[in-house]
């Protein structure tokens, strides 16, 4: 059932409840009054009186739950106008000053089915059943003093059912806020948990990337000094043993690496140290690789971030991974600009024999994926026989 639905009955039972037992207090005190009293109402008008009072009492419960159900303003005027006319109709039948009671429920009932102005004019046709007849009957002294005590309950009604209503609709209003906040209560919490399996799925990435970047630059490393280590084994040993040892440095390093990819990733190349120092240290390993490799920096170096730092010596790393593996190359550049005022570029070229395809692979496409998540660029320029060109551009 819908909040409005709950209001709509716990309104129309509270309402019943009041009806009837103002309805019947009002037959009671008649019924004492009249006791006082030498009247005698022959059976026809007793029977009248009876099948008004119960046609009234039923009306006022049923008929009222109905129109209160169907919410329309020509059904509760068509209602408040019967009622009104049994109403009357029991007053002049008893002929009982204190059966005016009866009227009293349908002010309150006014409330509940018209606006404002629909109230004000019921109130006043309730008023002038009893002002009315008593002015007629007695003068409009004693029907100026009936006026003012039934305006006086009146009143009274319909301040108290006003002030009954805006409870219930508050409550009712208070409930439904409270539902709808736990709704989306829960849709946060679903939300939530989709960030949180997005954050996880983006860790994994990027550990991934880490893992890829870090171990893959140092095995092809070390690959590199281990084949220069047998090509020399037989006719200079002591070279030989140096690029083992060189190899074996860098495997140590490697596993260092890896552990702290592993645990979250809390130290990176560039932490500590300058990101031209350690692009330095990238050039110095492709020199003990045999391969010529210069290093220029553009500009004057300022701070830009430590993922933006990463990101860029990570696309160094890469670019100068591939080209030991792949390039064959004798001559490499690194470039690092810092000339624009928006823009940091890296930029690795060796004279290798290129590829065909440009955008292939896993680490390139780490690298393009870390540059985009910085609002970055990747541009890549290959031929077969001229060369790879790797360009990372990141605002800064």
């Amino acid at each position: 059932m819908s909040k409005s639905a709950s209001l709509i009955t716990g309104l129309g039972r509270n309402a019943n409840l009041g009806f009837i037992a103002v309805t019947i207090a009002a037959y009671i005190s008649a019924i004492s009054s009249l006791s006082y009293q030498s009247r005698v109402f022959s059976p026809l008008w007793l029977i009248a009186l009876v099948a008004a009072s119960i046609l009234y009492l039923v009306i006022g419960t049923i008929g009222y739950s109905f129109v209160k159900r169907k919410s329309s303003l020509w059904l509760s005027i068509l209602y408040l106008a019967i009622q009104i006319s049994l109403a009357v109709s029991i007053l002049y039948l008893s002929r009982a000053f204190l059966i005016w009671l009866i009227l009293l429920p349908l002010a309150a009932q006014s409330v509940a089915l018209l606006p404002a102005r629909g109230v004000l004019i019921v109130c006043a046709l309730l008023l002038a059943t009893l002002v009315v007849p008593t002015a007629v009957m007695s003068g409009w002294r004693p029907a100026v003093v009936v006026g003012l005590i039934y305006s006086a309950a009146i009143i009274f009604v319909v301040v108290f059912t006003y002030i009954a209503v805006s409870e219930r609709k508050g409550r009712a209003e208070v409930e439904r806020l409270a539902s709808e906040l736990a709704e989306a209560n829960g849709k946060l919490r679903e939300y939530a948990a989709q960030v949180e399996e997005l954050a996880t799925a983006k860790e994994r990435n990027r550990l991934a990337r880490e893992i890829h970047d870090s171990l893959g630059h140092y095995l092809t490393v070390i690959n590199v000094q281990i084949e220069a280590a047998r090509a020399v084994m037989d006719s200079d040993r002591a070279r030989s043993l140096a690029c083992l040892g060189k190899a074996q440095s860098l495997t140590q390093e490697g596993l260092t690496e890896v552990r702290r990819s592993v645990a979250a990733l809390h130290a990176l190349p560039t932490e500590n140290r300058p990101l031209a120092e350690a692009l330095a240290g990238l050039a110095e390993e492709c020199r003990a690789s045999g391969i010529a490799i210069d290093l220029t920096i553009s500009g004057a170096p300022r701070q830009i971030g430590p993922q933006a730092e990463l990101t860029l010596y990570r696309a160094a790393q890469e670019g100068l991974t591939n080209m030991r593996k792949h390039a064959q190359a004798k001559r490499a550049t690194i470039a690092l600009d810092y000339s624009a005022d928006d823009l940091v570029r890296v930029v690795i070229e060796d004279d290798g024999v290129g590829a065909n395809d440009a955008n292939s692979g896993f680490g390139l496409l780490g690298v393009r994926e870390r540059a985009q998540i910085l609002g970055g660029a990747v541009r890549t320029t290959t031929s077969r026989g001229q060369g790879f060109k790797l360009e990372v551009e990141l605002p800064a």
